[in-house]
């Protein structure tokens, strides 16, 4: 986009961090990070607070994981678009509580705009054979896919990176303590890992990926309705997968424990076996790409995905992945590219749209 007619504060309140970014309007720009218990925490916003030191921005952008049922990649959040997400919650408990907290914590400290930018809808090109789900259609369940905000920024950095390739099979591994993977086939989103819910794909922090429905059937009947969402959104995952040791993959990479070896190779075995099944479901893949604070940063959980995938004709060179350059192929093999991730710039972004009045764009 072109230069910024307004200073824009974007908002990204995950389920363990409250990521910050102020795109002022003179092209400057500052960054902020915040460990939290949840994207609500109060000490979190108040670090905030410091940090801007009485800088108020134009307008606030903020990360929504769940958009529901709309097309649109952003909305303005008026008083009727805020009660339309807060019946959400449920479809997103983990993190639509804190994505709302960060609205009104905005609300009670600059009288500006604010817009809502979702994740979900960068998965509404979707074919049915991977929106629909294998139940009942009257149950109104489908899947809704995450982390498109990301997805998109990607998607929108391909063509300069990979050329005529971009327009083709492309896999984007988002790994973080929220991780799913998207087939991307001319730049769109074709399939994903992520389904109903921010729960289900590949294993992550503390969220279990896809289980056998009769497991969570037997879990109905031990737990009550709160203690089970408490397990399913905080107890499983890698944190499970370790025996409780951590859930943090660079705590357990450096770990020198058999469970903390056990969660690694479990998670890098299921990474890879979703890209297989895209592989399997497209005819084959053009490029690989890893992004989020897993796939940005964690060279050796790299190695271990791309270490089997010779038969996809995919390889790293280690310098290249032990150095985290971008480009990661060895000679002779196809594109796999490390790609910081970019939610903050799409949310920019969108504010601007929004704001101005322009149209949507085509996706």
């Amino acid at each position: 986009m072109g230069a910024l007619t307004r200073s824009v504060l974007t908002l990204n309140s995950g389920s363990s961090s409250l990521k910050v970014s102020l795109f002022r309007a003179d092209g400057t720009r500052s960054n902020w990070h915040y460990r939290a218990r949840s994207g609500a925490d109060d000490e979190a916003f108040a670090g905030l607070l410091r940090d801007l030191d009485g800088e108020a921005p134009d307008a606030v952008g903020h990360r929504f994981v769940h958009g529901g049922e709309i097309a649109e990649a952003a909305r303005l959040l008026d008083d009727a678009e805020l009660a339309r997400l807060g019946q959400l919650v449920p479809l997103a408990p983990l993190h639509l509580p804190g994505n709302l907290h960060g609205v009104e914590w905005c609300r009670a400290h600059f009288d500006l705009p604010q817009v809502a930018c979702f994740d979900t809808a960068f998965h509404h090109t979707l074919p049915e054979l991977a929106r629909r789900l294998p139940i009942p259609r009257e149950l109104g369940l489908r899947r809704y896919g995450f982390h498109g905000l990301n997805y998109s920024y990607v998607a929108a950095r391909l063509p300069a990176l990979l050329g005529a390739a971009a327009h083709g099979r492309v896999v984007v591994a988002h790994l973080g303590s929220g991780a799913s993977l998207c087939l991307l086939e001319n730049l769109r989103s074709a399939d994903t890992t992520m389904g109903w819910s921010p729960a289900g794909g590949i294993p992550m922090a503390t969220r279990s990926g896809d289980l056998d429905p009769g497991v969570m059937l037997e879990l109905a009947g031990r737990f009550d309705g709160e203690a089970l969402r408490e397990l399913v959104y905080r107890r499983m995952g890698l944190l499970a997968l370790s025996d409780g040791e951590s859930a943090e993959m660079s705590a357990l990479l450096a770990s020198e424990s058999a469970a903390a070896a056990f969660a690694v190779d479990y998670f890098c075995r299921q990474v890879r076996a979703a890209i297989g099944a895209f592989a399997a479901k497209s005819g084959g893949i053009d490029a690989l790409v890893f992004t989020g604070g897993i796939g940005e940063h964690a060279p050796e959980v790299r190695a271990r995905v791309c270490a089997p995938l010779g038969f996809l004709g995919f390889a790293l060179d280690a310098a290249a992945n032990e150095a985290g350059r971008e480009a990661l192929r060895a000679p002779g093999s196809k594109p796999v590219l490390k790609i910081a991730a970019g939610e903050e710039d799409v949310i920019r972004d969108e504010v601007e749209r929004v704001l101005d009045g322009a149209p949507c764009p085509e996706p």
